[in-house]
This record gives C-alpha cells, structure tokens and sequence, in this order.
C-alpha cells in the first residue's frame, strides 16, 4: 500500500515555500448528530478532529505552484475517510467559485472513500454540487488537474478525479468507482489501480511522489500560459512555395471566431520540414518517400518544435492508442501550443478520440493547436469497428470544425484518406516535401477500379498526391521548407 500523505502533507509536497493561504469556510448550522440523527455522528467526527487536526475533509485555499498560483483542493482521508458531506460540499462549492473569481486554475488533491453514510442521500447530493461547480469552472475556461492519491473511490472519483481536464495519479493508489468494502469478492484488485486506470484511458500520467511538484507545475504553466493573440507579430513561416488564398469554410461552423471572454490567439507557427528537401518527380516516388523508414517522425518533429511538454493518455472511454497518436501540450516560444500528432501506423478508434478530446480541451482554454498527419489510413480490422471507428472518426472531423481557436496542420508522410483527413485544419494545412495526401492508397484505388497491382504507380499519377499538386489544387496553403 503507497504511502497515504495527510492533506496538509500533501499540500507542503506540491506547493512553493509559504505560499499557501487557507480560504474562509462558510458556516452551516448543524443538528445534533447531523442532518440524520444518526446516533454517535458528533463523537465520531470530534475523534476526526482530534487526529488530524481539522474540522472537515478537506482542506481548500490558494497557492502557488512551480510559480503558477492555482486553488488547491486537499482531501483528509484521516477525517472519517475523506468522505464528502454537506459541511464538505459547502467548502468545495466557495474554493470553485473563488477560482472562478479571481481566474485561477482548480487543482484535487483527492483521498476518499466517497459519500459519508451518516448522512445518507443528503451526502451523496454533493456530487451533483461539485458537479455544477466543475462545469461553471470549465466554462469559465479556467483548468481543472486533478492528482489521485490513496485511495479514490466512489463519486470524489467519478466527480472531482475523472471529471478533471488532465489527471495525475500517484503510484499504486486504489482508483475506482467501486471501493475495496463494496466491489465483488472475485474482483481482480489489480483492475483498481492507478496503473489500471492509465492503461484504460483515464488516468493521463502515473508520477511518483518526488516528481510530483514538478509535473504539475509544468501543467499549470502551459495550461495557463499566455498566447499571442492576432494582430501581435506571427511566428515566422517557412514555405518553398507561394500561398494561395485558402479555400472558404462553410459558415454554420463558425471556426476562427473568439471566445466570448478571451481575444483569438495566434495559430501555431508551421514546423519546418526535417526530411528531404527536393519534391518528388512522381505520384508514386511520393508516396515511396512517405513510406521510407528513413524519414522523420512525429517524435522528431515534437523534439524540434517543443522546449518542453508533457502528454495527454487516453480517450476517457477505456481506449489508447500510444502506438498510434501522441497528444498533448507543449512550449514553444514562451507559449503554449497544443498538439495531436500521428505516428505513421494505422490510426485505432481511441487516438481519434484522445485527439478530439485534446482539441475541445484546447479551444475551452484558448490555446491554438498543431496537428501533424501521418497515417495509411484509419485501422479498420473488425476489431476497430467494435470499437466504434466510425463514431470516432466523425467526433474528430466534429472537433476540428468546431474549433474557434486556431488549428494548424503539417502532412509529415502518409496523409491516407479520412483518417487523415479528420485531424486536417480546413484552410490551413501544410505538407513537407516527402508527404502525400489521397483519397486511398494507389493500391487500394487500383484494385477498387478493377486495375491489376502494377497499375498502382500509373493511380498515383492519376490521383495527384504530390505535395506540388496538392497545392495547385488549391488544397494545401504551401509546402514547409527545411529551417
């Protein structure tokens, strides 16, 4: 069992030198033993106390972070298991709203077992409070980073810790819906772990203790980090060819209109090309060239454009796809740019799902993104369709069209068909000399026209996937050069 820290513990761990400053709590008159009468509820909390020092379970105030202030939210699992009730609701209601009030980012430290059974359905209704309070918050465009810790369970996770923008956890911390007293006798334990969790989608980064501080404050700062908004100076653009004035984009989408309460940022400067330099003569030597083992990589890319980041993991829904998609959010420039960038493999129905849920996340927040496309094609083995393929191809091609903050995107090899074309931003994407974009591949195309396999090189002519043709056609607005 991991070390189980106290909330003021866990607080000195994360938190800058004497920074923290404790909130104001609100009053709540109380009947004896509680809202329920529930016989012995005021001896076992005045015990509570007495251990830990506290008169709730949690602890709530301000600080900084790495140098980003933030609410810090501390979970007492001493206090009666840091289980929620309405004393405990009162709290995190006035922390969200005082994030709200002075626009500062909500960060969990949670330890429950969830609702507090002295209080029956009274406790259990605080979830729907902290669930108003966590979407007034991220309406408000503000970021919420949960930490798991030892234990998270019951509706503190399925509220505070999984309804979280990015979520820490520490290792070997007992994370889920079902508490250990309450889930089948045959249930594998090892299923309720943070490392299970990771596995499945919902948990983004498993960090140990002595790396905690640091973690976080970097989410802090990008998630926070200022952007250049339009009409400062852009980055600057490499590009080997003149731009054409790119093509409309239908209306009812409304994407590049600002937020209510914020200015448009800049978009993502376009990363020069890596790879080779010179454009290829045919359709097929360009997609030979996308296909060389030889060419760069989106970890290249990340590495060269980025001075630092830190990784998004998983759809939420139970899926991953680390094979396929990276995603996440990075420092360029002294800001923030976000990132969904495909690797090359087939695309699983969980990357386009983690790449839409880091596009949403990005335009709540006001960050512009970068995507890089680089795939055959969407996987479309039969698992793939259980796995909702479709769905999640169209909720990808949905967040993108969506999208009032800025979307640019660099073809850095294979741009194969839709499932490419979900992660393409309408009118600003790009493509690096030793990239294609097609309908299909040359292959398939020949064989749905009937053609024989050795007509595949005479298709990729006919089809124009050269980088050259793409922007003759109007599709691409240039072709990046190396720096």
């Amino acid at each position: 069992m991991p070390e189980r820290l106290s909330a003021r513990e866990i607080l000195a761990l994360v938190t800058d030198e004497a920074s923290f400053t404790e909130l104001p709590y609100p009053a709540r008159d109380s009947k004896p033993d509680g809202p329920l009468s529930w016989q012995g509820y005021d001896a076992s909390r005045a015990r509570a106390a007495a251990r830990t020092g506290e008169r709730e379970s949690v602890v709530c105030g301000t600080a900084r972070v790495g140098g980003t202030r933030a609410v810090l939210i501390a979970f007492e699992f001493g206090f009666l298991g840091g289980s929620l009730g309405e004393r405990t609701g009162d709290r995190l209601e006035a922390a969200y709203a005082h994030a709200r009030a002075h626009r500062l980012p909500v960060v969990p430290l949670i330890a429950t077992g969830g609702s507090r059974m002295q209080e029956g359905m009274l406790a259990l209704i605080q979830l729907q409070r902290v669930a108003r309070q966590s979407v007034l918050t991220r309406e408000a465009g503000l970021p919420q980073i949960a930490v798991l810790r030892d234990p998270t369970t019951g509706g503190g996770w399925a509220t505070l810790g999984a309804g979280a923008d990015v979520v820490l956890a520490l290792p070997g911390a007992q994370v889920g819906f079902a508490g250990s007293r309450v889930r089948p006798p045959d249930a594998d334990p090892a299923a309720y772990t943070a490392e299970a969790q990771m596995t499945a989608g919902a948990v983004d980064a498993v960090v140990p203790p002595a790396e905690l501080k640091g973690t976080l404050g970097l989410w802090l700062r990008l998630l926070t980090g200022g952007a250049v908004t339009a009409g400062s100076p852009p980055a600057a653009r490499a590009t080997a060819e003149p731009r054409p004035t790119p093509p409309p984009v239908p209306a009812a989408a409304e994407p590049g209109t600002a937020h209510p309460s914020r200015p448009l940022p800049e978009p993502a400067p376009v990363p020069p090309a890596l790879g080779a330099t010179g454009l290829p003569r045919t359709g097929w030597a360009a997609v030979q060239r996308a296909r060389s083992r030889e060419r760069p990589r989106a970890q290249a890319y990340l590495d060269a454009y980025f001075t630092r980041r830190a990784a998004l993991f998983g759809d939420r829904c139970g899926g991953t796809d680390p094979d396929g998609m990276l995603c996440g959010f990075g420092e360029r420039d002294g800001r923030t740019v976000a990132y969904a960038a495909q690797t090359g493999a087939a695309t699983r129905p969980a990357g386009y799902r983690t790449a839409a849920r880091l596009v949403r996340l990005a335009d709540r927040l006001g960050i512009p993104v970068l995507t890089l496309v680089d795939t055959p094609g969407a996987a479309n083995d039969a698992e793939a369709e259980r796995e909702g393929a479709g769905a999640a191809i169209a909720d990808l091609f949905g967040a993108v069209a969506a999208a009032r903050t800025p979307v640019t995107t660099l073809v850095i090899g294979e741009g194969g068909s839709g499932g490419a074309l979900a992660l393409a931003a309408p009118g600003n994407t790009w493509a690096t000399p030793d990239s294609y974009f097609s309908v299909i591949a040359p292959e398939l195309a020949a064989a749905i026209l009937k053609r024989p396999p050795e007509e595949a090189e005479a298709t990729a002519e006919q089809l124009r996937v050269r980088p050259q043709d793409l922007l003759e056609l109007g599709l691409i607005r240039g072709i990046a050069d190396r720096p």
